[in-house]
């Protein structure tokens, strides 16, 4: 076949496909996302989210100012910002970032501003 089909088939973050460099995931509502404890920044690349299904904010900068989120509109959060995202349960968010994006080339801080 010369085409490759997606879904998202569980909750939380799911990889779904690799190429040149970038890695595409889907992102679903799971518990983790009640409590939003730390903001994250990566340090090589920007990450792009888009709001698909259901409703979504990303939480930006040192203080976590929220943007809520527009189904289908591409929201790209350029590196080096602080930033998570809260999710509602019937969400679903595709997320496209560098592929090599984890833990050794991220900042990770406690949320002051608890949503």
């Amino acid at each position: 076949m010369e085409i490759d089909i997606y879904s998202p088939e569980k909750d939380g973050y799911e990889v779904k496909h690799c190429f040149d460099g970038w890695r595409v995931a889907y992102l679903r509502y799971a518990e983790k996302f009640d409590d939003i404890t730390y903001l994250e920044r990566h340090l090589e690349t920007d990450e792009v989210f888009v709001l698909l299904q259901g409703s979504a904010s990303l939480l930006l900068g040192e203080n976590a100012e929220c943007t809520e989120m527009e189904t289908g509109k591409i929201y790209n959060v350029r590196k080096g910002i602080w930033h998570n995202i809260k999710v509602s349960k019937d969400a679903l968010v595709l997320i496209v970032e560098n592929k090599d994006t984890c833990k050794d080339n991220s900042e990770y801080v406690r949320n002051q501003k608890k949503e």
